[in-house]
């Protein structure tokens, strides 16, 4: 399979659980593909469904509908042991490390490797040079207990790649871990995908891991993709409410519809920032070629891949000539903008 070509392909895939007081739907109608080599964001806030859909592209949960295709091949068409072979392509690496406590961190990387019934020697070589990428090589005597968040989760990724697996699956991985520890573990996420190939899937309720890893996102929300391509698409140009949401408002209930400090009467216009240079000094510029200042009410920008992406809200001057020259050099220099109440 050569890079660029979808590795796995959801398709119409939907999940319902049975209870006793009815089908409660997790999943429904899901039609995603993720590219061989990419780092593939899934995005939603809590409850939208993305645990459920990162345990049935491996199988540990079994759609209800519609397919899983990996590698061009239907896992709903394959023998439970075909399941499990495709399944040690697909590392998986979670919130809270689920390391096992009894083993040191030697034996925990080695153990996938024991199920899969490799030769000790070569396993136990395999888990060193592991343990090694991830800055853990003088630690392998040590036991989890004896770690920190981060070095519990470097050696929860070295686990995960012990099978040299095609796919990694990180639900959550970087949620119960401080900023500095998840720049590091993110960082080591990116270095992995670089230079073993390996295809990330990061699931996150966290726009700024999106923003720092992914190549493209899919924002899932009460059950459904609600839009997904390039990251830089997606957050340029939010089409859902949700997006608005997540990429403009950091997902805040409330924060789609901005508090403006110090409004007044004057009318008031929302700048869209979709891609110019993060380091283009917009209001600056446009303040002195108008010689006309403004009051900035409400800012939420944010740089990706150095670009500056989010919205602006400005208060207009008093006088409409004033008002419609600062429109006039926003509409000259293709900047986006609307009046807002």
């Amino acid at each position: 399979m050569a890079k660029g070509d979808n590795i796995i392909r959801l398709v119409n895939m939907g999940k319902a659980f049975h209870t006793s007081s009815g089908d409660v739907v997790a999943l429904d109608d899901i039609n995603l593909d993720i590219k061989e080599g990419s780092i593939q964001g899934i995005i939603g806030l809590s409850g939208a469904g993305k645990s459920t859909l990162v345990r049935c592209i491996n199988y540990l949960e079994i759609p209800t509908s519609g397919k899983v295709i990996f590698e061009g091949k239907s896992l709903g068409d394959l023998s439970d042991k075909e399941v499990r072979e495709a399944r040690r392509n697909m590392g998986m690496i979670f919130q809270q490390f689920n390391l096992l406590d009894q083993r040191n961190l030697l034996n925990n990387v080695t153990f996938p490797l024991e199920i899969a019934g490799v030769d000790k020697k070569q396993a136990r070589e395999r888990a060193m040079e592991l343990l090694k990428m991830v800055g853990l090589e003088e630690r392998v005597k040590n036991y989890p207990a004896q770690l920190s968040g981060g070095q519990k989760q470097r050696v929860a990724i070295a686990r995960a790649l012990a099978t040299n697996p095609k796919v990694l699956l990180c639900d959550e991985a970087t949620s119960a871990l401080d900023p500095k520890t998840t720049t590091q573990i993110l960082d080591l996420l990116k270095k992995i995908n670089e230079e073993m190939g390996v295809t990330v899937i990061v699931i996150t309720h966290q726009m700024s891991v999106i923003e720092a890893i992914c190549d493209s996102v899919a924002i899932i929300d009460h059950s459904h993709i609600a839009e997904s391509g390039p990251v830089s698409e997606v957050f340029n140009n939010p089409k859902t409410e949700i997006g608005r949401r997540l990429i403009l408002g950091d997902g805040d209930a409330d924060s789609a519809r901005p508090v403006i400090f110090g409004e007044g009467g004057n009318k008031k216009i929302r700048i869209v920032f979709d891609g110019h240079s993060a380091h283009q000094p917009i209001i600056s510029d446009m303040t002195l070629s108008c010689k006309i200042p403004v009051n900035i009410l409400f800012a939420n920008t944010k740089e990706v891949e150095g670009k500056a992406v989010g919205q602006m809200i400005i208060e207009l001057p008093d006088k409409e000539e004033d008002a419609d020259k600062i429109k006039q050099y926003l509409r000259t220099n293709d900047i986006i903008f609307e009046e807002v109440d």
